[in-house]
């Protein structure tokens, strides 16, 4: 299933991977407030949620702060806007999923976003890795 995205959304991933290169970027990509969710219709990302990279070796890794996966998903849950998915960058790489990434894939279904060279990929976890995703530009 392809998927929307917001202009501001593709801006804002650029801005944030150049601003902690050479280190990755990471947070969360939302829908909109009461959207549905994967599964249920085509899903559209209208907003991201930074977060700190908390892994300790941030320039080849990502890892998003817990607390604010928690505070986003306890805010969905009061009908703000549903986590959809994760982004992060690859500061010297490509924007598709690496090695670690493929060994990080839970099968839960989320979007990721890789911003890499000054592009955004979409991808889907499965489980056993990723598959592709057209988006298109809303």
């Amino acid at each position: 299933m392809d998927i929307d995205v917001t202009r501001e959304v593709l801006e804002t991933l650029h801005r944030l991977a150049v601003a902690a290169h050479p280190h990755e970027c990471c947070g969360l990509l939302l829908g909109a407030p009461g959207s549905r969710t994967a599964g249920e219709g085509r899903e559209c990302i209208v907003a991201v949620r930074e977060s700190a990279n908390v892994d300790p070796d941030p320039a080849i890794r990502f890892a998003i702060d817990p607390l604010i996966l928690l505070q986003a998903h306890k805010a969905a849950r009061h009908g703000g806007p549903p986590v959809l998915g994760y982004y992060h960058s690859h500061p010297t790489g490509k924007p598709a999923p690496s090695v670690t990434d493929c060994e990080h894939s839970t099968g839960d279904c989320r979007i990721w976003a890789i911003v890499a060279g000054g592009d955004v990929a979409f991808w889907r976890d499965r489980g056993n890795g990723f598959d592709p995703l057209a988006f298109q530009e809303v």
